[in-house]
């Protein structure tokens, strides 16, 4: 699109201009596709492509009649006569036209038709229907962006004509991330809620799809992936878990949104905001966003060195006193060596932005207590972790963390049966902090009181159920001690100073890594020659659609067929633990030679905070 549709495919927008000749251009905006473009593109990468400037359809804009315009708006009548305006006023010397999902026939006709009235149809190159309509911040990630989502389908006033409303939504922008990917899927739906309305609507989009496009209907699974669709209800507890994993808590204890994380710090009582952005190129987040927060801490530890070291061979190299001054030599003889600045340069910048952002990991961590809520959470199973949550309840005098607190209980809460007395205690030492809202906790009670669980066992135990080993389970003890007195001592600056022997100790004493329930589902749809079952029971009653067959298939018991592919949506919500779950699952299968691929999405991704905000709305 930014090269006026020219197939670039399997070329890097990021990394140059690809031998193309520069065609300098204007992109018009609207906030919709300002939030897609944001978190794959920055303004340098807009640059590479030609665009000199970038602009918001509905602002005062300064007539450019020399300059091609690339407008790239969602079809709405208001963008549409916009348009029309600026063609109508010369605004451009040609228009590419590009709506973030299909236009409808009736507004094509009236955009036609307003069109033809200015008699400048010929500025008007190019109308396209990008099919766009959602949001990723990795290639295995995306959102929607439909916020209150699970909150609307939960609440007892939304009404029938809402609800249809709400799935075609939720189906129209799956429909566009599928026609991206270019294969028609088999769709597996979890039956009885969003995710079945969703199945339904996504179901004749695609039917009508083939219909109108003479889709091949040939039965060819190997080539195709298996649509998966989930109710957000089916792991609640998801939602407020805490996680050791550095881009899990980023996400949580900072704001990490459409690739930039935002900082928020206090110093003398003063609060401020810094923001990082996440840059495709970043290598030190594509390594690391998916492992446990301290073996982060120690692989910025040996990029920083790694860096110096580097620094110090080509200083010597050059023969200039510091580093510092290589850029000012021009001899011939230094020219490899100062080649080499810009991307040495580049990549101490990601280092420090990092060690900035571990380092503020570490004192909040500190500061709120966030190992003890992770070690109860990972020791569910275990009856002393009540008593163990109660002494951080009641001795902990820390109001910084009463979130936290109250997430650690909503776990424990949909995963284990609580007794009542344990319940109202927590309830009591709550009520005790005026202003702390306890909505949500009031929400999930009465779900868990009015709901029978229906999903199997497995998909509620995967939480109770330690799957650790017993040494790690008996050690657990000593290795939150051991991050709490030796790891929060490096937040004096010295970030990495001595990590190293103790992250060989947190190493060994991790628990095991556990499937969440989602990846239980997903693994069991995706293979289930090594599906227990229990399991299969489970996912054999989940509905299956086949849009490439246009009569039947609905009627059709599922085959148990093995996918390599997949894309897992979640309707209600999702949260980066579970996309790094399935990553994991998936990354694991693959390197035990069972290839193994998942997409992950949802109508938006949530901090545990945000979603708390949102069931707090149904607590009443």
């Amino acid at each position: 699109m930014l090269h006026l549709n020219i197939n670039s495919e399997g070329s890097d927008l990021t990394s140059g201009l690809n031998g193309e000749e520069i065609v300098w251009k204007v992109l018009v905006l609207d906030a919709k596709s300002t939030s897609i473009i944001s978190s794959v593109l920055r303004v340098n990468d807009l640059l590479r492509c030609g665009i000199t400037m970038h602009t918001v359809i509905n602002s005062s804009r300064s007539p450019l009649p020399d300059v091609p315009a690339i407008y790239f708006v969602e079809p709405t009548k208001s963008n549409i006569t916009q348009i029309v305006q600026d063609l109508k006023d010369d605004k451009y010397s040609s228009f590419y036209i590009n709506f973030t999902s299909s236009l409808n026939r009736d507004l094509l006709e009236e955009f036609a038709s307003l069109v033809a009235v200015t008699g400048k149809s010929s500025k008007i190159l190019q109308v396209y229907d990008q099919y766009l309509n959602y949001v990723v911040t990795e290639p295995s990630l995306f959102s929607l962006e439909l916020p209150n989502i699970y909150s609307s389908f939960s609440d007892a006033k939304t009404t029938e004509d809402q609800i249809n409303e709400l799935a075609d939504k939720v189906a129209s922008g799956l429909y566009d991330s599928i026609i991206t990917l270019g294969n028609i899927p088999i769709i597996r739906a979890q039956p009885g809620g969003p995710s079945e309305f969703v199945a339904q609507k996504l179901d004749q989009k695609l039917r009508d799809y083939v219909i109108s496009t003479k889709f091949s209907t040939s039965q060819d699974f190997s080539q195709r992936f298996v649509l998966v669709l989930l109710d957000r209800n089916l792991d609640l507890a998801a939602m407020f878990a805490h996680s050791w994993i550095y881009q899990c808590l980023v996400a949580d204890v900072f704001k990490l949104e459409r690739n930039t994380i935002t900082l928020e710090t206090e110093e003398n009582g003063k609060k401020s905001k810094k923001q990082y952005d996440l840059d495709p190129k970043d290598f030190f987040w594509n390594k690391n966003s998916q492992l446990p927060f301290p073996d982060a801490v120690d692989n910025a530890d040996t990029e920083l060195k790694n860096y110096k070291e580097t620094a110090a061979e080509l200083t010597k190299s050059g023969g200039a006193q510091s580093y510092n001054d290589l850029d000012g030599k021009k001899d011939d003889t230094l020219q490899q060596t100062v080649n080499q600045l810009p991307e040495l340069t580049a990549r101490k910048t990601i280092i420090d932005m990092h060690m900035n952002v571990l380092l503020a990991l570490l004192n909040e961590l500190k500061a709120k207590g966030l190992d003890s809520f992770f070690e109860i959470e990972q020791s569910l199973s275990d009856p002393k972790s009540r008593s163990t949550f109660l002494e951080v309840l009641n001795t902990d005098n820390n109001t910084h963390n009463l979130e936290d607190k109250l997430r650690t209980f909503l776990v424990m809460l949909l995963t284990t049966d609580l007794p009542t007395n344990f319940i109202k205690e927590v309830e009591e030492s709550f009520s005790k902090h005026e202003g702390f809202n306890i909505e949500a906790l009031k929400y999930i009670r009465k779900f868990k009181e009015n709901s029978k669980m229906r999903d199997s066992s497995i998909v509620l135990n995967s939480y109770a159920k330690d799957t650790t080993k017993q040494n790690s389970q008996a050690n657990s003890g000593a290795l939150f001690s051991s991050l709490s007195s030796k790891l929060y001592n490096l937040t004096d600056g010295k970030l990495t100073e001595g990590v190293g022997s103790l992250i060989s100790g947190i190493k060994r004493l991790l628990p095991e890594k556990k499937a969440m329930p989602i990846t239980n589902i997903v693994e069991t749809i995706m293979d289930p020659q090594n599906a227990g079952d229990e399991r299969l029971r489970v996912t054999d009653d989940y509905l299956y659609y086949d849009p490439k067959v246009i009569r039947g298939s609905h009627s059709k018991q599922p085959k148990r067929q093995s996918y390599l592919e997949s894309v897992v949506f979640v309707v209600g919500g999702g949260n980066y633990l579970e996309y790094q779950n399935l990553q994991e699952w998936a990354n694991l299968a693959t390197s035990q030679g069972n290839s193994k691929s998942v997409i992950y999405g949802s109508t938006q991704i949530y901090s545990p905070t945000s979603f708390l905000k949102e069931i707090s709305s149904l607590g009443n």
